[in-house]
C-alpha cells in the first residue's frame, strides 16, 4: 500500500505573495493543486477551473448543505470553499495536495485535518505588504483600508501554524517550503509504519541488512 500524501496548506495576509509562491512550487515539485470555489467575480488574468471553480451563492450554499467542502469561509462579503472528496482521495492515493487559501480556510482545515502541513507566508515588512496589494490595482479607495486593517490583523495568526516563511525572494521562499516538506517526511510519527511492526513494537528486520 503506498505512503499517503502530505496536505500542504499555504496562507498568510492579502499580499505577501501566497498565489506566487504556490506556482513557483508547482513548477519545480509534483504537487495536485486543489482549487477553491468562489463566489466572487474573476479578477484580470485569472482562469475559470483553473484558478478558482466560480460559482453563485445560490449553488455554494447548497454545497454546504451536502457536506461537500473540507473548510469554506466567507471573506470580504464572498465565500470561498475547499472541495472535500479530491484533495482526500487525492492524499489517500499517495499524492502531494497542496492549498492555497486564506487565514479562516486554514484554521478550519486545521481543525478537520490536524495532520497536515500548515504554513504561514509572511511579507518582508508591512510597508512591503501596502506596495504589492497597490500594486495589484484591483482596489478601490475604500477596499484598500479594509485589505490594510485586515492584513495587521492577520499576521497575528502566525501562531496558529507549524512554519512561517517570510517571501524575501520567491526562490528562497519556496527552497524554504521545500525542506519543510522533506523534513516533514522523515518525522517517526509519520515513518512508525515503516519502522515499527504494527502489533508487536518492533524494528523491521530490513533496518539491519
Amino acid at each position: 500500500m503506498a505512503d499517503k500524501g502530505l496536505l500542504i496548506v499555504l496562507s498568510g495576509p492579502s499580499g505577501a505573495g501566497k498565489g506566487t509562491i504556490c506556482k513557483a512550487l508547482l513548477n519545480r515539485q509534483k504537487f495536485w493543486l486543489s482549487v477553491s470555489a468562489t463566489t466572487r467575480e474573476p479578477r484580470k488574468g485569472e482562469i475559470p477551473e483553473q484558478s478558482y471553480h466560480y460559482i453563485t451563492k445560490d449553488q455554494f450554499k447548497t454545497k454546504i448543505k451536502n457536506d461537500d467542502f473540507l473548510e469554506y469561509a466567507e471573506v470580504y462579503g464572498n465565500f470561498y470553499g475547499t472541495p472535500k472528496s479530491s484533495a482526500i482521495e487525492k492524499i489517500e492515493k499517495g499524492e502531494n495536495v497542496i492549498l492555497e487559501i486564506d487565514i479562516q480556510g486554514a484554521l478550519k482545515v486545521k481543525e478537520n485535518y490536524p495532520e497536515g502541513i500548515f504554513i504561514f507566508i509572511l511579507p518582508p515588512s508591512m510597508e512591503e505588504l501596502k506596495k504589492r496589494i497597490i500594486g495589484r490595482g484591483s482596489e478601490t479607495a475604500e477596499s484598500l483600508v479594509t485589505r490594510f486593517k485586515a492584513a495587521y490583523k492577520e499576521v497575528n495568526y502566525v501562531s496558529k501554524y507549524n512554519y512561517a516563511v517570510i517571501n524575501d525572494t520567491v526562490e528562497e521562499a519556496v527552497s524554504k517550503i521545500e525542506s519543510i516538506i522533506v523534513a516533514e517526511r522523515c518525522r517517526v510519527d509519520r515513518m512508525k509504519d515503516k519502522i515499527l511492526d504494527s502489533k508487536e513494537g518492533i524494528i523491521h528486520e530490513r533496518f539491519y541488512d
